[in-house]
């Protein structure tokens, strides 16, 4: 058993300072960081109890949507402002969890959770991400759950979040604080792709804190979906999960953005999809071909090539749905 303290800090600049002691983790809901110390990955000395820092869900006055980081992931999906105006959001989130982790698990903590890598998760495999240098043991080994694209030799491994995939079909942005003061980072540019130094999930530092999440407003018209395929039905992490949302000009394709979860180290923004897409006129060969643009670069491994046919199959539906295109 290693000792380990716990603090519960009244305000986010105490939090800060505490964050600059090395051995010092965030504890939210806890539904990541305490199985990975109940499995000797994360040998933390210290937790620090940010969980009732910031839990408010407001409007702000240019239309925006502002979410405390230490709000509980079930506080989100049930709120009507996101059911009406941000469905895509409610539904990856309840897609993501069972009812009990919905209820302790929180943003920040989501947006922050390591991957669920078998190899990861076992120490006695070989994993960069969890010990530089000892290799990858999911390449060549099973790998039908992991990555496809923006993969390197040194990791495969596929980011988990749902919820973080339908923030980045929604162009949001994270704010956060640390020693050098408040910041504002894209979601799209939070995780980090693997490369050489696959230990390094996300850009914020070991102080840096997440306090909010902030959603802008979609333009007027402007739908969104959200869609998991998976191996079964009861909260399994996904295949591939396809984020969306779009608006139509007549036939022509106006505002879209599409995200995808369970093919990349990290939530994937579909940006060439897009531009292919942006006043193009709707329907199932125009999507089709735009999505299977965006995976060209795809690398997948022996047990996971369906996914490239997956994923499109998938964004497929999902677009021609948003459009209610018939062609």
């Amino acid at each position: 058993m290693n000792p380990l303290s716990y603090i519960k800090p009244p305000s986010v600049d105490e939090t800060s300072t505490l964050m600059r002691h090395p051995g010092h983790r965030l504890l939210g809901g806890g539904t990541n960081l305490v199985d990975l110390m109940r499995k000797g990955i994360e040998h933390p000395s210290g937790l620090v109890d940010v969980a009732a820092l910031s839990d408010l869900i407001e409007t702000r006055a240019d239309g925006s949507l502002f979410i405390g980081a230490a709000t509980r992931n079930s506080a989100v999906a049930a709120h009507p402002l996101v059911r009406a105006k941000y469905p895509v959001l409610a539904r990856a989130i309840l897609a993501g969890a069972s009812a009990q982790i919905r209820n302790m698990a929180t943003v920040g903590g989501n947006i922050m959770q390591r991957t669920r890598c078998l190899y990861f998760q076992d120490p006695a495999t070989g994993c960069n991400k969890r010990v530089p240098g000892s290799g990858c043991d999911a390449i060549g080994g099973l790998n039908r759950h992991h990555a496809i694209i923006g993969t390197s030799p040194s990791c495969i491994a596929v980011h988990p979040s749902d919820m973080c995939v339908a923030l980045a079909a929604l162009d949001a942005s994270v704010h956060v604080t640390g020693p050098n003061g408040p910041r504002i980072v894209p979601l799209v540019d939070v995780h980090r792709l693997p490369g050489d130094r696959p230990d390094l999930d996300t850009v914020l530092d070991s102080h840096d804190l997440i306090t909010a999440v902030e959603i802008p407003a979609l333009p007027p018209g402007t739908r969104s979906a959200y869609r998991k395929v998976r191996d079964r039905a009861s909260y399994a992490f996904g295949l591939v999960s396809i984020a969306g949302s779009l608006g139509m000009h007549g036939d022509r394709i106006g505002h879209v953005r599409i995200a995808f979860g369970g093919i990349a180290p990290k939530p994937w923004r579909a940006l060439r999809a897009e531009a292919i897409l942006s006043g193009a006129q709707a329907g199932r060969a125009a999507f089709a071909d735009a999505i299977a643009s965006a995976l060209a670069d795809a690398a997948p491994q022996a047990g996971n090539a369906f996914k490239v046919d997956l994923a499109i199959r998938t964004s497929v539906a999902v677009l021609t749905e948003l459009s209610g295109s018939a062609r």
